[in-house]
């Protein structure tokens, strides 16, 4: 399926556009294109990997003929390229805008019209029953790319999208944050010890996008089962990872923040086909002639269990140290503070 094709990542410098890179670098993939509007990763990537395989484009989602620039010849899309950040995308929401609605709106219009065959476009937690500017432009871009599947055929340009937690240890998220403080022996800042949140690793939500790749259908929405934490349990798993004893301050909540992230709606899970590891939730693909639905039967209006990070398989201590090991920024960052521990003393 990928020999000698051409996979484009947009916002492919950020932590999973570099996940999926590397995933894919060694495949028979012909050509990945990088596309971003940060030349200082890209130069960075082009330095660090030196592979000709390898394509960088500067762009920026927000700007359709950029789109089209990085667009000619290619055959897939992860289209990853978003604003991320909860309090950032409060304070200036109509950049979350910008760049998660209408920038997924380029992405797919510029895909039918160089006719890419497929594009998974990624998408978060936080956008089921969003209460924050980045969960709503994220539930808006839900909208777009379901909307957007139903105005080509699948064979000719397919569109998807997958849906996940938190991804540990990303740019800007709370593991490398925690980990400065305790380097640094301040107290780690914990919003609120009892909000709880999805784990995930890079590599997790990599075979996501992969399996929603190989198992999706125009508008669906792949989600993946995760285990979730407490973010005070996370603090201490990572205290005592590091063995040491700074302080858990409690800070309140940020900006927008919830107390608890929800993967599955209670009216997505009435649709949501169980696959073992992952809920499909498929597009509504009915019209608005509503009439004909309701005398065919079809107007069931019952809800399910909404599938959250409340009520998921919560870790416990050991089960979050187990959890963050997986990762080998953590398992180096450790290494490091074992090592430097006895020049500190």
């Amino acid at each position: 399926m990928f020999t000698d094709k051409t996979l484009l990542i947009t916002g492919g410098t950020g932590s999973f556009g570099n996940a999926v890179m590397n995933r894919f670098l060694d495949t028979d993939l012909k050509e990945i294109r990088i596309f971003s509007r940060d030349e200082k990763k890209q130069d960075d990537m082009r330095k660090q990997y030196k592979s000709d395989k390898l394509k960088f484009y500067i762009g920026d989602v927000r700007d359709l003929a950029s789109v089209k620039n990085a667009m000619h010849d290619v055959d897939y899309i992860f289209h990853a390229a978003a604003l991320k950040q909860v309090p950032s995308c409060e304070f200036f929401p109509l950049e979350a805008v910008k760049t998660n609605i209408i920038g997924t709106d380029n992405v797919l219009t510029a895909a039918i019209e160089y006719n890419v065959k497929k594009v998974i476009c990624l998408s978060t937690d936080k956008a089921a029953y969003p209460i924050n500017a980045m969960g709503i432009s994220k539930a808006m871009m839900e909208k777009v790319f379901v909307a957007k599947s139903k105005t080509v055929s699948p064979d000719r340009t397919l569109i998807c999208g997958t849906r996940y937690g938190n991804v540990m240890a990303s740019r800007g998220s709370v593991i490398p944050l925690f980990i400065e403080q305790i380097k640094d022996g301040q107290p780690l800042t914990v919003t609120d010890p009892y909000m709880t949140r999805f784990l995930m690793s890079l590599e997790e939500a990599v075979e996501l996008v992969v399996f929603a790749f190989h198992n999706a259908m125009a508008g669906d929405i792949m989600v993946q089962k995760s285990p979730a934490s407490t973010v005070g349990g996370l603090a201490q798993a990572l205290k005592e990872l590091f063995n040491v004893e700074n302080e858990i301050k409690v800070i309140g909540t940020r900006h927008g923040e919830k107390l608890y992230e929800t993967l599955l709606t209670r009216e997505e899970n009435v649709v949501a086909e169980d696959l073992g590891g992952f809920y499909r939730v498929p597009a509504d693909n009915r019209d608005l002639n509503y009439e004909k639905y309701f005398a065919d039967g079809d107007h069931d209006l019952s809800m399910g269990e909404e599938y959250n990070s409340h009520n998921t398989r919560r870790l416990n201590i050991e089960q979050i140290k187990e959890k963050l090991l997986e990762l080998e920024y953590v398992r180096n960052e450790i290494q490091l503070w074992n090592k430097n521990v006895p020049m500190l003393n």
